[in-house]
């Protein structure tokens, strides 16, 4: 059994078109001894238009982008890569594999070649279940600083080798191999077959959801529980108390703990203030976060921001 560790790097990456211009794979054999380290260049056919995450002009490629209309297209290197990534005796891995497959994907249609179908491991996905940090995507960088992996980002058999270094360093943390950690964690690869992609799973990440699913429907819950009992009683208001005139807001967080939240808006009604849960539309507005986004809305439309803290000691007694 051998490691591939592979990555990609594209000249441009849109909705359905990914121009691929580097192929980097690492092939090892179980002990993450060095085979092959190579970098495959390619004519992506297009301009570079390159982004960050978010969408801004942000990364530059360590290459020279008028070599690129020298090397060949991506046909010419499909069959070594449909070879490499094939192989049964084969264990494909990657960072943020997903991403990397879907690339492949919009290539093999944009050139009409037969769809690759192979099973991947992501060292993202296992830094995520080792972890359980399944609230966001760690990169490949921030995990490799954190194992104490060097590399140059985004050249493509650069990224390859480190992702190889961080998966070796996480079997040795782990004191297994790769097939260990996914049995572990209960992880099942992701798959890739006929241009359709399944993600990596895992008994974690299903826990994961599970619970946040859980506090979703909680908070729901509870905002409708404070809703109902707004809607009942501001009818019943104290008219002409000290808060006439006054339209409260409360941060969501403070809503949401209806155990405090009922008490406070049953002070202001029986003050004669009056709520509403948006915040454009009151002139009181009860913080929970600092500088959340729903008091900076509150503020420009010269609603007075008060803390919770200083709202809750003003009510007491009330």
């Amino acid at each position: 059994m051998k490691y591939v560790f592979f990555d990609i790097e594209c000249a441009c990456v849109f909705k359905s078109v990914a121009k691929i211009c580097a192929f980097g794979y690492v092939l090892t054999d179980e002990h993450f001894n060095v085979l092959i380290r190579e970098e495959i260049l390619l004519n992506p056919r297009g301009k570079f238009h390159l982004t960050d995450r978010k969408g801004g002009e942000g990364i530059v490629l360590p290459y020279e982008y008028e070599d690129f209309k020298k090397y060949p297209t991506f046909p010419s290197a499909y069959a070594k890569i449909k070879a490499l990534l094939e192989e049964k005796e084969h264990i494909v891995l990657g960072h943020a594999t997903m991403n990397d497959v879907k690339y492949l994907n919009l290539e093999t249609r944009r050139y009409k070649l037969p769809s690759l179908k192979f099973s991947y491991y992501d060292t993202q996905f296992f830094y995520m279940n080792m972890t359980g940090g399944f609230s966001q995507q760690c990169g490949l960088g921030a995990i490799a600083s954190e194992l104490g992996v060097e590399f140059t980002p985004h050249r493509a058999v650069d990224d390859a080798y480190a992702t190889m270094r961080v998966c070796e360093a996480m079997c040795a943390r782990e004191q297994t191999d790769v097939a260990g950690i996914a049995t572990r964690y209960k992880i099942r690869a992701g798959k890739t077959e006929e241009g359709r992609t399944r993600p990596a799973d895992s008994a974690g990440l299903r826990a994961y959801f599970a619970e946040r699913e859980k506090k979703r429907l909680e908070k729901s819950k509870a905002r409708e529980k404070f809703y109902r009992f707004v809607n009942s009683n501001m009818p019943r208001r104290k008219k002409g108390g000290a808060l006439e005139g006054k339209v409260f807001c409360f941060e969501k967080e403070i809503e949401n703990n209806v155990e405090v939240s009922v008490k406070l808006v049953a002070a202001v009604f029986n003050a004669g203030g009056k709520y509403t849960s948006h915040a454009r539309d009151c002139n009181v507005f009860i913080s929970g976060a600092e500088n959340s986004v729903s008091s900076k809305i509150a503020a420009e439309n010269g609603a007075a921001v008060i803390p919770f803290e200083h709202f809750s000691r003003a009510l007491e007694g009330v």
